[in-house]
């Protein structure tokens, strides 16, 4: 049994190792996706978390919270871009671009203002008088940050959904928002020469039937 303990100690200590070794592979990385090193540190903190797993079973019959299975590096490396120096086979673009836009238009400014306020005073702290909302678009964007900042965030009922497009395109460099100035409201959404459009997504607002048009919907030809 002293033995048993002695190998679960270690396994538990492979497993912080490896967790310290993924977390310093994180933060090299720096938010770079398909990083090979925050790849290969995260195999090895799988695996050690299910080579502990497995020791605790079999020691005491008790498991973790860690629903992990076993993962062949090898087999990682030839599914995740193979290994270091090989050529992708992967003929597509990394980097796709979606572009969205949709209109609104406001039935009553008074009342867009009154609820922007309203999202504006429950996101400053109790001890701060929040600051006025002055404008439609101040009124928007205040609805942006205060929601998800998705365009879901603006389906209330002081703006009234137009037609809007999306149009998704395979591009070769994702956007670099620093080479834009703040005002530029066109550069960041110039396609480049080299990007292909993959489709365009025309939206429609859902306008709602009166009874007349409810009952003729099934014949119309």
């Amino acid at each position: 049994m002293t033995d048993q303990h002695g190998e679960l100690d270690a396994a538990l200590e492979r497993v912080i190792e490896a967790a310290r070794h993924h977390l310093a592979a994180v933060r090299a990385a720096q938010g770079r996706v398909d990083d090979d090193d925050v790849w290969q540190a995260y195999v090895a903190l799988n695996n050690a978390s299910f080579a502990y797993d497995e020791r605790l079973l079999d020691a005491f019959g008790e498991v973790t919270p860690w629903d992990v299975d076993s993962i062949d590096p090898d087999e990682a490396d030839e599914r995740f871009g193979g290994a270091e120096g090989a050529e992708a086979s992967d003929p597509h673009p990394r980097v796709i671009s979606v572009r969205q836009r949709r209109d609104y238009r406001v039935p009553s400014v008074a009342a867009l203002l009154r609820v922007a306020e309203v999202a504006r005073r429950e996101g400053t702290p109790e001890d701060d008088e929040p600051a006025p909302v002055e404008g439609v678009g101040e009124a928007v964007l205040e609805l942006l940050q205060s929601g998800d900042g998705s365009l879901g965030a603006l389906d209330v009922p002081e703006l009234e959904p137009l037609d809007g497009v999306v149009m998704v395109s395979e591009v070769g460099t994702p956007v670099d928002l620093e080479s834009f100035d703040d005002d530029d409201a066109v550069g960041p959404f110039q396609p480049a020469a080299d990007d292909r459009l993959v489709g365009r997504l025309d939206e429609h607002p859902f306008l709602e039937l009166d009874d007349d048009d409810h009952d003729h919907a099934g014949h119309q030809h």
